[in-house]
């Protein structure tokens, strides 16, 4: 990943965008990991968003390879995140009248009707590395550490080069967010894909090889 002269803003109604964070430079090799932190609206939400091609930034260059995100229109970006990207949020965005099996290969269904035995296959055994073996239970009756772990197996189908999280273990009690935290870190090692995750907590921050802070508009980098 390759950033240049980037800056980020949120719409202000009747007003021009409010700048909300500039970088000049990041570079992040192929299969590395880096963990922003920064107080609640400093922008990590907004930084994610920017480098998975969801939302533009104000100006700057976002490059993956030798693809220019910021140079893609609204539907070449969003291709390029279906190849590429797998991402897990706070809010795990499951369906509740889909069991976890179902809820892992909805991905899917949003390019055919029915997924492949193959990708079945593949998701029962992310489902069952994941512990969660019983995946034709109703997600609505999993706890929260359970859910995230679908949306965790969910990220992970495709086998993405770029895995994204956001805040993965906040509304966890402590033994589920330390058990998500490892999970998505030898998961993502083992699959080789480059991890970015946004984080208020220290002890997965910790793990990761890059760590930056978000603080007066800037991503601040030892």
């Amino acid at each position: 990943m390759s950033v240049r002269g980037l800056v980020l803003g949120v719409a202000e109604r009747g007003a021009a965008p409010r700048r909300l964070l500039e970088i000049p430079a990041l570079d992040l090799p192929a299969g590395a990991s880096l963990g922003i932190a920064g107080p609640s609206g400093s922008g990590k939400t907004t930084l994610l968003h920017a480098l998975t091609g969801i939302a533009l930034p104000l100006a700057g260059r976002i490059a993956w390879g030798g693809t220019d995100l910021t140079a893609l229109p609204p539907a070449g970006r969003d291709a390029w995140r279906r190849r590429h990207v797998g991402m897990v949020f706070q809010e795990f965005h499951l369906i509740d009248g889909l069991d976890a099996l179902g809820n892992v290969l909805l991905p899917v269904r949003f390019t055919r009707w029915a997924p492949t035995a193959e990708e079945a296959a593949a998701a029962e055994a992310l489902l069952h590395r994941l512990g969660l073996p019983a995946g034709h239970r109703p997600v609505a009756a999993l706890s929260r550490g359970e859910r995230q772990r679908v949306a965790l197996a969910r990220a992970l189908l495709g086998r993405p080069a770029v895995l994204v999280a956001d805040e993965p273990t906040a509304s966890l009690d402590d033994a589920a967010a330390a058990t998500v935290a490892t999970l998505l870190l030898d998961l993502a090692a083992e699959a080789g894909a480059t991890l970015l995750v946004a984080s208020h907590d220290p002890r997965l921050l910790d793990r990761l090889e890059r760590r930056g802070r978000i603080e007066g508009g800037a991503l601040l980098l030892p």
